[in-house]
């Protein structure tokens, strides 16, 4: 064994004359491992909130959307998108026509982003875990009905059913407006209410209404154009994989972007408060850390008659400096493993029995009534390697004034 490193565990568990050392030393240890343990938790919790968001929007949205670069619409009725839906690792897809519109129901008028589906969406999506009132419908016989956000809903003071029909006032395309009859620069239907969902998405749940493609086509005034080609894969598919050949099939014209480019903003946000959060917390450990610092001074003092000791027996410089060195890397570590071990426990029994709740005793206030904690080891490695870096280098501070000490004498 090393003889700087064992003289250096010697000296971490034997009883030092003065107390305070002691004292110090556990506190050090306390505090990193203290903030090793928030790093872990916080950053546990940031990716359960972030599975949440995932969970949320893949009930909503495709794993694969192909949408025109330039334009708003396009029509996929040709050999080349022939070619990409023939790919045996495509499952399903649905045709998907989005534009605005107003919604009338009683008193209340307010402008909608009316999104035209094909049948297969209730099949590709999940959406029933995302409805509040009524059911996931869009015909019934002659029928039509339209899928209203939570928000959208509030706004025009309507549920799943009522028997009065929303009316829905579309922009014609092809029309100018005429000041002296501007009502005929408009398309009329009537629709009657399926259900009511929510995403937690303001932007969507504030504005978005689902309708089926057929009735958007009227609507709008279109044939067969999409604003977008939903794709569902088959399980185990690569989903990386099949999107570089259907973007190399179609080329740069059209953008093809999987679940997380289709909700970038909303992760990428996520993450920016994650490792804001984190970096808060490196530099709160950055502080408890320089109690190594005192520590580390308070030790070499006291052991002042054994670094003579050592240096008549003939131990040079660098074997006592290490001695000190290995001590304050004893002490970081024991700090860092115990806070790992510790964050680790606390995850395990927030995912098992909720013990921190989201603020509400009364159940289905939140999506969900605990904070949600996923543990990932790519996390607790940064953890342990930033905490490791913060912690060294603190102890090289009072090492190198014991250097300078020692090149002295």
């Amino acid at each position: 064994m090393n003889l700087s490193l064992f003289i250096a565990k010697r000296y971490l568990f034997s009883k030092k004359s003065h107390n305070a050392i002691n004292i110090i030393s556990l506190i050090s240890v306390c505090g990193i491992a203290i903030a090793t343990m928030a790093m872990v938790c916080v950053l546990s919790v940031f990716n359960g909130f972030g599975g949440i968001v995932e969970g949320m929007f893949s009930a909503f949205d495709p794993d694969l959307k192909i949408t025109p670069k330039a334009g708003k619409v396009f029509n996929y009725d040709n050999d080349t998108f022939k070619q990409v839906l023939s790919n045996p690792s495509i499952q399903m897809f649905s045709e998907s026509l989005e534009e605005n519109a107003i919604y009338e129901f009683g008193d209340n008028q307010v402008p909608v982003i009316v999104k035209g589906v094909s049948q297969e969406f209730q099949i590709m999506s999940d959406m029933d875990k995302l409805m509040l009132d009524g059911n996931f419908k869009l015909s019934e016989d002659v029928v039509d009905y339209t899928v209203l956000g939570a928000g959208l809903a509030m706004s025009l003071g309507a549920r799943s059913g009522f028997m009065d029909p929303i009316k829905i006032y579309a922009p014609k395309r092809d029309v100018r407006v005429n000041l002296a009859n501007p009502g005929a620069a408009f398309t009329d239907v009537n629709v009657m209410i399926g259900g009511i969902f929510s995403l937690n998405q303001p932007e969507i749940d504030e504005q978005m209404a689902i309708v089926p493609i057929n009735l958007a086509r009227e609507l709008f005034r279109y044939d067969s154009e999409v604003t977008s080609l939903d794709i569902n894969i088959i399980p185990n598919a690569s989903v990386k994989k099949v999107k570089d050949q259907i973007q190399s099939i179609i080329g740069d014209d059209y953008v093809v972007q999987n679940r997380y480019e289709q909700q970038i903003q909303s992760f990428r946000m996520l993450q920016i408060e994650k490792w804001v959060t984190f970096l808060i917390l490196a530099f709160i450990l950055l502080i408890a850390a320089f109690n190594l610092v005192g520590s580390l001074s308070m030790l070499i003092v006291e052991k002042e008659n054994d670094i003579n000791s050592l240096r008549n027996m003939g131990a040079n410089n660098s074997l006592i400096a290490n001695i000190f060195l290995f001590e304050g890397w004893l002490i970081a570590f024991w700090g860092i493993i115990s806070g790992i071990i510790i964050g680790l426990v606390l995850c395990l029994l927030q995912q098992n029995f909720g013990l921190l709740r989201l603020g509400s005793d009364v159940s289905g206030v939140y999506i969900v009534d605990a904070y949600p904690v996923i543990v990932r080891l790519w996390d607790v490695a940064i953890v342990f390697v930033v905490v490791s870096l913060i912690s060294i280098l603190t102890v090289f501070y009072p090492i190198n004034n014991l250097k300078k000490k020692l090149n002295k004498i």
